[in-house]
């Protein structure tokens, strides 16, 4: 079959297409032709090996996959590794049936994106009606789905973070209240000035560096601050345990492969994200669909910030 097959760790240059052997299953699992592959920022991270867990050569990327199941039927899950390839070994009974009128890459957005934005709100930050909430990189993949469902849920004020004017019109098309400019200077002010002045309840947050140690400036007594990525790559100051106890701030860490050890938390959230794009409750943004050969454009376009919403990898291509 073709494959993504990494033979060295690096950027988006070590992304090459190979001819390698079928997946070998494991008891209890069968061999799926790969329908379509999430792309998710921290793809960039295990191609680089520099996310929490540590990866080993040769690797074939990719942990979000649609297949094709035995009686036809498309199936939805999520994978250590191996998405990025024409067939996949999977344990059919961890596969969500897609509903019809859910296309694989909507469907595809449950699974990494959708359900860290619907655990951040949900389980990490516990998020009550009429509470502000900020949500960084609001046109990416997670932003597009928390700005949806914080509206839902009740939130107070939606406050995203993007980088361009026309991602910013997305978020507020999407039902933001406010959408600011995430590479201003001062961004715990503008956080504030969002939100009429005072400081904001919740924070979904994954850049690190600056953006985390503003966004925990910008926190108002009792505030949650959700860590769930490190897209800049850059460490923020560390946090003073006293700072967080004058103020009763909170900071926490979300990493979604501990849902793989709960499988009933994953599937509550697939599957109620599931039945809400069914029902056209929420919408998907799909940013780009990619030939396996455009594996490498695909990552870039993430690492350069120029893409929204959901990326897909169409293997058969």
């Amino acid at each position: 079959m073709r494959a993504i097959q990494l033979t060295e760790f690096g950027g988006p240059e070590t992304l090459t297409v190979h001819d390698v052997p079928d997946p070998v299953p494991a008891d209890g699992q069968q061999v799926f032709e790969v329908l379509a592959a999430g792309i998710n920022y921290a793809d960039t991270h295990q191609t680089e090996d520099s996310y929490l867990a540590k990866q080993t050569l040769p690797l074939i990327p990719g942990g979000e996959v649609v297949v094709r199941g035995a009686d036809g039927a498309r199936l939805l899950g999520l994978l250590g590794s191996g998405g990025y390839a024409e067939k996949v070994a999977a344990d059919p009974r961890l596969l969500f049936p897609v509903p019809e009128g859910v296309s694989d890459a909507q469907a595809l957005t449950t699974l990494v994106q959708g359900a860290t934005a619907w655990h951040l709100l949900r389980t990490s930050t516990h998020l009550a009606e009429g509470e502000s909430v900020v949500i960084h990189a609001g046109a990416g993949g997670v932003g597009v789905i928390a700005i949806q469902l914080a509206k839902r849920w009740g939130a107070g004020r939606v406050i995203a973070t993007a980088s361009s004017p026309q991602k910013r019109q997305l978020c507020l098309d999407l039902g933001a209240d406010a959408a600011i400019d995430s590479t201003g200077a001062d961004l715990r002010t503008a956080i504030r000035e969002a939100n009429g002045g005072r400081g904001v309840d919740i924070v979904l947050e994954m850049t690190g560096g600056s953006v985390f140690d503003q966004s925990l400036a910008a926190l108002a007594p009792l505030g949650r601050l959700a860590v769930f990525g490190m897209a800049g790559r850059v460490p923020p100051t560390p946090v003073d345990p006293a700072m967080l106890m004058a103020r009763s701030t909170s900071v926490i860490g979300f990493w979604l492969i501990h849902l793989l050890q709960r499988p009933a938390m994953l599937a509550e959230a697939v599957l109620d994200l599931l039945g809400l794009i069914a029902d056209g409750a929420i919408t998907p943004v799909i940013g780009g669909s990619y030939a396996l050969a455009e594996a490498a454009d695909a990552h870039r376009a993430l690492l350069d910030r120029s893409s929204t919403g959901k990326l897909v990898l169409i293997p058969s291509k």
